[in-house]
């Protein structure tokens, strides 16, 4: 059984640090920890389609606790009660206001008669959604939109990242890769421009020396549970289709799934990294981690490029606790279509896709090191029969098309 922790708010906790990358500015105090135990940390990640069309709708939607989608995202958050979640697809805004009016008016408020929750902390920083490259990225004979952008958003922040927790984050550590080349990635699958007989020519030599290797960002976020530093890496990879037969979209979904298997892997595999900040190289030996986020790859299914997300999966510092529900089982026999013709276990799916294709998918995951022991796992898509069910529904659904999936891990002083 999991054990509640109090927390206590801080209101006045800003630094260079949280001003710079955008962090909210709320802190706690954590509850004394037994030292003879570990701790059991529950991490979830959860594409919650926090997106909205146009700058400034999301805080509009959420400076009133009426807005129906983010309440059923909120209780289905206090449902499954994570000590950190992180969130993809919320749009990005620089001072922190639409996570913090998120966790005042919805996860603080309890929804459908679950109990309210807290955190303290929260990390958002900026996206490569939106942002203007200058350069015709799609070669269309146009610059301009969301396809010539860094990363595709019809403005800067768009379908954006965040992260709450209930541990302290520490600010000063905190990496982040949003400028990182796609080119500088050593034998980076580069898109080819099927047209001519040069290879991996789609991008111009004045093009590649802007185009960045993540569609939104990579964080390095280490979380002190009790004392003990925990690397949450977090991301959220394009997806592997809306391209052409030069398959960039594809290639660069795995060469951004590839980052953070270099990342882990200390030596020359990690080497050529550098982060915003100058720093090189990757994650130190031995630090504890977890991969999470909507990675938009299947490991048998789907159209991401082969053996994808098997560079996390099959990673020898990885363990795959392989969360399940029964109602992604239900939800495939129910659907059919391209379900039908999948290779991949059904009781694995994490989003409800279009039944003609791409079918459901695994494509969201919590990938803890092997120095943290799995407690359980789960993925929160109740069977029809569920009063639940009415959080994750069907088209068009009431809060997403992807399921919040979570790992229970026991953290060790």
């Amino acid at each position: 059984m999991r054990t509640k922790r109090p927390l206590i708010r801080i209101l006045s906790l800003t630094t260079a640090t949280t001003v710079a990358l955008g962090i909210a500015p709320l802190a706690a105090s954590a509850a004394p920890h037994d030292p003879a135990g570990p701790t059991e940390l529950r991490v979830a990640t959860y594409n919650a389609s926090l997106n909205r069309a146009a700058a400034g709708e999301l805080v509009a939607d959420l400076s009133t606790p009426d807005d129906a989608q983010a309440q059923a995202v909120a209780e289905v958050i206090q449902r499954t009660d994570p000590d950190v979640v992180l969130l993809n697809e919320f749009d990005y805004v620089a001072d922190g206001a639409a996570i913090d009016l998120f966790r005042e008016n919805y996860l603080e408020v309890g929804q459908g008669g679950a109990e309210p929750v807290t955190y303290p902390y929260a990390l958002v920083a900026p996206s490569n959604t939106g942002v203007p490259s200058g350069a015709d990225l799609n070669n269309d004979g146009r610059i301009g939109g969301g396809d010539d952008a860094f990363g595709f958003g019809v403005f800067e922040g768009q379908y954006g990242m965040a992260v709450l927790s209930k541990h302290p984050i520490e600010l000063d550590a905190v990496r982040t890769f949003q400028n990182f080349l796609w080119k500088d990635m050593p034998g980076a699958l580069l898109p080819d421009d099927p047209a001519t007989a040069a290879p991996s020519d789609w991008f111009s030599p004045s093009e590649l020396d802007v185009v960045r290797l993540s569609s939104k960002s990579h964080w390095d976020v280490p979380i002190d549970v009790d004392g003990t530093t925990v690397h949450l890496l977090a991301s959220h990879p394009t997806p592997p289709t809306f391209d052409g037969p030069e398959d960039r979209n594809g290639r660069r979904n795995h060469d951004e799934i590839r980052f953070w298997a270099d990342y882990i892997t200390p030596g020359s595999a990690s080497r050529y990294i550098v982060d915003d900040a100058g720093r090189r190289g990757g994650l130190p030996a031995g630090s504890p981690f977890i991969v999470a986020g909507d990675q938009n790859a299947d490991p048998l299914d789907g159209d991401s490029v082969d053996a994808a997300i098997d560079q996390l999966l099959g990673h020898p510092f990885i363990v795959d606790p392989a969360p399940r529900s029964e109602g992604a089982v239900e939800a495939s026999g129910l659907q059919g279509g391209a379900n039908l013709a999948h290779e991949g276990d059904p009781s694995l799916d994490t989003a409800d896709f279009a039944d003609a294709a791409p079918g459901n998918l695994r494509v969201d995951y919590v990938l803890p090191s092997r120095r943290l022991a799995v407690a359980g796992s789960g993925v929160f898509w109740p069977v029809l029969a569920d009063p639940l069910s009415s959080l994750t529904g069907v088209f068009p659904f009431p809060t997403s098309d992807h399921r919040l999936v979570w790992v229970d891990v026991a953290v060790r002083g």
